[in-house]
């Protein structure tokens, strides 16, 4: 693990107790309800916040007993919920404030291949002012980069955006996590948001860790309140396979089965992410006939629980390839199926459950 340790800190009433072991690459959500620690937690990552503990960041010590690294000598990029740009400078020389600052020996990221991967281009020589929310925060991100951290810390980094700068943002959001050979930590109280973005998960409640572990296996788990909310989704990753231009749809693999997705053109063999909420998975015991659903995939029950929702019930479903979903269906149609761990069904996805 390239991020490992265990950190306390007390604020008055709110105490944090966290133990981490976070993957060397990808994205790691910290999640949670307002007032979990999520931020207290990512500021004592940063050493914005001095609790007692212990932390390690690729191999070198940053914290422990005996010691503690200032916040100016950690090797970290942090992006704000606001941008926090110089006003007096450009785009241009807000990037190279950071850049400036590291040695050309120390230099892990190149200045032009980070404004490509950032879409900055047409923005180096704007001022702050001049640009979108959407925008601000791409150059945030991009200067943040080109302080060659070693850990790259995200707090709620579209929080302050409107809908349509959070569109425009997250493609290059997902580029980034593809692109990127550093860990990023990523808080956010939207699922959606880590469901498109995040590897791994944290589960903060009160503070401490309630969960932690591959995001697509916590997000299924009946034994944590991620499943039962109103938004509960699954992740399913799979592969283009191909492309119908009189049908607009993009062809994807997922296990033994297809899955048509409305979505521009992409190269065959790319991996994409479906997030599919448990509200527009139906079950049926024979492939769907004479139907206007688009997807079926083969499943098999994995487990039935209770779920908060009057007259519900949580059904896990194992997909062909070992992936899981969801699905909320009425109490009274499992009865009618009389489905049963272990049951082999069909898996209908409505148009609206793949984004």
């Amino acid at each position: 693990m390239s991020v490992s340790g265990a950190l306390r800190l007390r604020r008055g009433d709110f105490q944090l107790q966290a133990e981490l072991a976070l993957p060397e690459r990808g994205v790691t959500a910290l999640f949670g309800r307002s007032g979990s620690g999520k931020t207290t937690l990512l500021r004592c990552l940063a050493g914005l916040e001095r609790g007692d503990g212990w932390l390690t960041v690729n191999g070198c010590r940053w914290q422990d007993r005996d010691h503690f690294l200032p916040v100016h000598r950690r090797p970290l990029g942090y992006v704000f919920q606001e941008a926090s740009l110089f006003p007096h400078l450009r785009v241009r020389d807000n990037l190279r404030y950071g850049y400036r600052r590291v040695e050309a020996s120390q230099r892990r990221v190149d200045f032009d291949e980070t404004v490509r991967l950032l879409g900055v281009e047409a923005l180096l020589s704007r001022y702050p002012q001049a640009l979108s929310g959407g925008q601000r925060q791409r150059v945030a991100i991009a200067r943040a980069l080109l302080a060659s951290p070693r850990l790259l810390l995200m707090d709620e980094p579209m929080a302050s955006l409107d809908v349509a700068s959070k569109a425009e943002i997250l493609p290059y959001l997902e580029r980034l996590h593809a692109h990127l050979e550093i860990p990023v930590v990523y808080v956010s109280h939207a699922i959606e948001e880590v469901a498109r973005l995040a590897d791994h998960m944290v589960l903060l409640e009160a503070g401490s860790v309630l969960a932690a572990g591959p995001l697509h296996e916590l997000l299924v788990r009946s034994d944590l309140p991620l499943s039962h909310a109103d938004n509960a989704a699954a992740v399913l990753e799979t592969r283009v396979e191909g492309y119908d231009a009189d049908r607009q749809l993009v062809a994807l693999t997922c296990g033994a089965g297809r899955l048509w997705v409305s979505r521009e053109a992409a190269p065959p063999g790319k991996r994409l992410r479906l997030s599919i909420r448990a509200s527009d998975v139906v079950i049926s015991l024979t492939p769907p006939q004479d139907s206007s659903v688009l997807n079926c995939l083969p499943a098999r029950v994995a487990e039935i629980s209770d779920d908060p929702h009057p007259g519900h019930r949580l059904v896990r479903l194992a997909v062909d390839d070992g992936q899981m979903l969801l699905s909320r269906i009425a109490h009274d149609a499992c009865q009618r199926l009389a489905l049963q761990p272990g049951q082999a069904v069909y898996a209908q996805l409505r148009g609206r459950a793949l984004s």
